[in-house]
């Protein structure tokens, strides 16, 4: 049984949670660990950070903030640290977190969100559309910019 869950609801998987998405994408623990415990925290619409657990493990994660490490800071707020556990992948995870977040964010008056990826037909089957090149920090090569509006 798969359940998606809000970190701020969850504030006891905080720790867990950010050393996740750490181990995942390789950015520093403190980051998300503050990024995770102002969301909690603070109960603002931006950060929010959500899990995928099955069976009390974790299977994939993603998070909404303000910018993704972009030169574009009017395409805001960002998706970000998408992941879904290789074990876990080709059963539609990622479609159902992105459909979640969507729409959590909708309800918090968001309707529209962005995200950057080098993925390039992956986003689209769930919505999203290319919007344009973004070069992201540190980086040598254009990243591909994303965008959903929750209708």
């Amino acid at each position: 049984m798969m359940e998606i869950i809000k970190l701020r609801e969850h504030g006891e998987l905080s720790a867990t949670a950010a050393a996740w998405f750490h181990e995942k994408w390789g950015i520093p623990l403190e980051a998300y660990t503050e990024s995770i415990d102002e969301c909690i925290n603070n109960r603002e619409a931006i950060p929010q950070w959500y899990l995928v657990m099955v069976e009390g493990k974790i299977a994939g994660g993603l998070g909404v903030i303000e910018n993704d490490f972009h030169d574009r800071k009017d395409l805001t707020p960002n998706v970000c640290a998408v992941y879904v556990e290789e074990e876990y992948r080709c059963r539609g995870i990622a479609g159902k977190m992105l459909k979640f977040v969507c729409m959590d964010m909708k309800e918090k008056g968001i309707d529209t969100l962005y995200l950057v990826t080098s993925h390039t037909s992956f986003y689209e089957r769930y919505g999203w559309k290319f919007l344009c090149m973004v070069q992201c920090d540190g980086e040598p090569d254009m990243a591909r910019m994303y965008v959903h509006k929750e209708v």
